[in-house]
């Protein structure tokens, strides 16, 4: 059974910790939660964290004022050490310090300015712990780090049908993208390319279908999925 630190950073319950939670989590306002926040803005049960796949999963629970991860809106996500989950006015973080820290380390083709954790081979596991002031939670640089667009894993253990699905949707990404690319121009100086309106209008319904399909697989009983 895979268990989650909990720390809220922000909000009513500011300061609490809730330390290596066995899954599944529930978060609300309401009683029968795993953690209960004193917060009006936070559904009756707005969110819940399971394990699937040796993964930490967060889905939406249909909440009436939603949920971001890293800032992002989302149904449904992966959560790793150091994400930073808002409900309502609350902002909790996932992971210990301990746990961000090692997580950073690991980052090793991120640029900082200082030395805060070492890269060099030798000292991988020599990870300073984080101290109270949570030095990367105002730091950009170490939020790149953490909150950094990485390119997803594939799903793991998929049926043919569904690993056909996947690849037909990916495919369908492709083609359309690799049309998109090559009708670019690029000016006479060499530093812009031009869209016209036609494929901008392209692009924008791209983006739109990407959105669809995220929603129908986070909510994939919502009207339309």
């Amino acid at each position: 059974m895979a268990q989650i630190t909990l720390r809220v950073l922000d909000g009513a319950d500011r300061g609490r910790v809730f330390d290596t939670l066995d899954t599944p989590v529930t978060i609300g306002r309401e009683e029968g939660n795993t953690i209960q926040l004193n917060d009006e803005r936070v559904s009756r049960f707005h969110v819940k964290i399971q394990e699937d796949h040796d993964r930490l999963v967060l889905t939406d629970l249909e909440s009436t004022n939603g949920t971001k991860v890293n800032g992002e809106d989302i149904q449904l996500r992966i959560l790793r050490d150091g994400d930073m989950i808002h409900v309502g006015r609350s902002v909790l973080v996932v992971g210990s310090r301990d746990d961000i820290a090692k997580r950073l380390a690991q980052l090793r083709n991120v640029k900082t300015k200082g030395s805060w954790f070492r890269r060099s081979k030798d000292d991988a596991d020599k990870v300073p712990p984080l101290d109270a002031d949570e030095p990367w939670k105002d730091n950009e640089e170490l939020q790149e780090a953490l909150f950094c667009l990485e390119p997803p894993e594939l799903p793991e253990r998929l049926s043919p049908g569904q690993a056909a699905q996947l690849a037909e949707l990916i495919e369908y990404m492709h083609i359309r993208l690799r049309h998109l690319l090559s009708s670019v121009k690029e000016e006479k100086k060499g530093d812009r390319v031009t869209l016209d309106v036609r494929q901008w209008q392209s692009l924008v319904d791209l983006q739109s279908r990407l959105a669809e399909y995220l929603r129908s697989i986070g909510e994939p009983d919502s009207p339309g999925a």
